[in-house]
C-alpha cells in the first residue's frame, strides 16, 4: 500500500522520488560551508549566517528552507570549526539536518590555502499524512513518520585566496531511503558532488565584478549549473543576476550595513512550464561576523 502513498507525493516531490535533491541556493556563493565543510573558518572570523528561501511561490505544498550556520578559525591552529540547521519543507515531509564541520588549512603559496574539511550530519526526516487526501483512510500502512533517524559524513577541498576560490565536495557519502516498499521509495538521499569556483576582479578602485559557478551532480536527476555575475559597488551594494540551466533566471542584490553585517536578497522567475503555476521564488539572508581583535577586520567580499 505504500505505493499508494508514492503516488500521491508525485505532485509534491517531483524528480525527487529516487533521487531527493539538496536544498538550492541561488546566492550559494554566501552558504557555501552547507555544501562543502572545507570552507569552515576560511573568512578569518566568527561568522553568522540565517536564510530564508521560499521557493515557487502560490504553488501548494512547494519547498521552504530555513538555514542557520556558524563557523570560525579555531585560533592559529589552521583549523576551522563550524556548525548548521538545515529544515527543509516540501508538500507533506519535513527534514531537519544537524551537521558538524572541521577543516584544516595548509599554506600552498603566499597567495594560496588549500582547506581540507570533514562533516558529520544527522537527519530527522518526518511524514504528515494527514496533509495527504488518502483514498483509503483504514489502511494501516499509511503511517506518519516522526524525526526517523539517519547519520551521515562528507568531505571536501577548498583552494582560495582572497579574490579566487574553487572547491570540490560531497557533503553526505551514505543514502538513505525512506519510507521505502521493496526497491522503492517516497524519499531517498542520495550522494551529491558540488564543484564551485569564482573571482573577483578589480574593475575600479570602487567597483568589483565577480563571475562564480556551481555544478551539481546526483544520480537519478538532471545536472544542475548555476552561473552568476555579482557587481560590488564602494564595498556596499552588490547587485548581480545569475541563471540557472533549464531552470531559472534570477536577480540579486545585497547591502553591506555595517562591516560585521550583511543583507542578500535573491529573487528566481522559472523559465519551464511550472512558471505558469507559481509567482517565483524568494530568498534573503543575514550574516553577522565578529572579528578578533588581534586579527584586525577582513575586507568585505563575495565569499
Amino acid at each position: 500500500m505504500k505505493k499508494i502513498i508514492l503516488m500521491l507525493l508525485v505532485f509534491f516531490l517531483g524528480t525527487k522520488m529516487f533521487a531527493q535533491q539538496d536544498s538550492q541556493y541561488t546566492q550559494y556563493m554566501y552558504n557555501t560551508v552547507n555544501v562543502n565543510p572545507a570552507y569552515a573558518g576560511s573568512r578569518g572570523a566568527l561568522s553568522i549566517f540565517g536564510l530564508h528561501r521560499t521557493q515557487w511561490v502560490g504553488l501548494d505544498g512547494a519547498p521552504v528552507t530555513n538555514t542557520f550556520s556558524m563557523n570560525s578559525p579555531l585560533g592559529d591552529s589552521g583549523l576551522g570549526g563550524g556548525i548548521s540547521f538545515v529544515n527543509d519543507r516540501i508538500g507533506p515531509t519535513a527534514m531537519n539536518n544537524i551537521s558538524a564541520d572541521l577543516s584544516y588549512t595548509i599554506l600552498v603559496s603566499e597567495k594560496y590555502d588549500l582547506s581540507f574539511g570533514i562533516k558529520g550530519s544527522v537527519g530527522l526526516f518526518n511524514l504528515d499524512t494527514e496533509k495527504l487526501h488518502i483514498y483509503d483512510q483504514s489502511d494501516a500502512n499509511l503511517v506518519s513518520v516522526k524525526n526517523e533517524f539517519s547519520p551521515n559524513v562528507g568531505a571536501g577541498i577548498y583552494f582560495h585566496s582572497d579574490k579566487t576560490y574553487l572547491g570540490l565536495s560531497v557533503p553526505q557519502f551514505l543514502q538513505t531511503k525512506r519510507y521505502a516498499d521493496n526497491d522503492r521509495a517516497v524519499y531517498l538521499d542520495k550522494m551529491h558532488v558540488y564543484l564551485i569556483g569564482g573571482h573577483v576582479f578589480d574593475l575600479s578602485p570602487s567597483l568589483q565584478f565577480k563571475p562564480a559557478f556551481l555544478l551539481k551532480a546526483v544520480e537519478g536527476a538532471p545536472l544542475q549549473l548555476d552561473v552568476s555575475g555579482n557587481f560590488m559597488f564602494n564595498e556596499k551594494f552588490v547587485l548581480g543576476a545569475s541563471w540557472r540551466w533549464g531552470a531559472a533566471v534570477s536577480a540579486m542584490a545585497g547591502f553591506q550595513v555595517t562591516n560585521g553585517m550583511y543583507i542578500g536578497y535573491g529573487y528566481d522567475l522559472e523559465t519551464t512550464k511550472l512558471s505558469y503555476y507559481n509567482a517565483g521564488s524568494h530568498e534573503i539572508f543575514l550574516r553577522f561576523e565578529l572579528v578578533n581583535k588581534n586579527r584586525g577586520f577582513i575586507s568585505p567580499r563575495f565569499f
